[in-house]
């Protein structure tokens, strides 16, 4: 409101400068694509992004299935990873123990092969339920519904708020300029002005 009241006070002000009303529509401008503008991008970006996952999510449904495994035995730790045991202790992050186990495909084929226990410590005959591709190959979780949401939020709300400082910026850096112009002008004043401008009786 202050924006647009100041574009009109400066419609037919006999101390406009040019500068002065092109700095009041600059304001007006970033006003509106503040508030009009980056809200229906960032709801834009919003639903394309939350489109896009969701049928991400659809299809991984679909290709993706719980199958039951069996544990066989725990799986041997790589020397790296022993070599690292100090280190990691340090940081107090807590590693995933690896097993052997056996599992059915979707296809019904037997598969075997080394993956995260789902329990700790892992003991031989556990049973617990992982997710595998129609191959029977170790996947993923599928990405959930409201999780998807949740990202394309946020994905709009990151599109708004970029494009709304993108403005800010662009706003500042014009005012800025105009402001070297009008010192420009200013200083090119008094030197035509010469040395005694301002003094009482100055050219009489």
């Amino acid at each position: 409101m202050r924006t647009a009241m100041g574009v009109w006070r400066w419609r037919r002000n006999p101390l406009r400068r040019p500068t002065d009303l092109f700095e009041a529509w600059v304001a007006f401008a970033a006003v509106v694509c503040v508030l009009v503008v980056a809200p229906a991008v960032g709801w834009a970006t919003g639903l394309q992004v939350d489109g896009t996952l969701q049928r991400a999510a659809r299809e991984q449904r679909q290709e993706r299935q719980l199958v039951p495994a069996v544990v066989l035995r725990a799986a041997p730790e790589p020397p790296a990873r022993a070599e690292s045991d100090a280190a990691a202790a340090d940081r107090q992050t807590p590693a995933r123990t690896q097993v052997v186990a056996s599992w059915i495909a979707p296809d019904g084929t037997s598969r075997q092969g080394t993956v995260p226990a789902a329990e700790e410590p892992p003991r031989p005959g556990d049973r617990f339920r992982m997710w595998t591709d129609s191959g029977g190959r170790l996947v993923g979780r599928p990405l959930d519904p409201s999780a998807a949401s949740f990202h394309a939020t946020m994905a709009g709300l990151a599109a708004a708020l970029g494009l709304a400082v993108l403005v800010e910026t662009v706003r500042r850096l014009v005012v800025r300029r105009l402001m070297h112009r009008r010192y420009s002008c200013l200083d090119r004043a008094r030197a035509a002005a010469g040395p005694d401008w301002g003094r009482a009786g100055a050219g009489s």
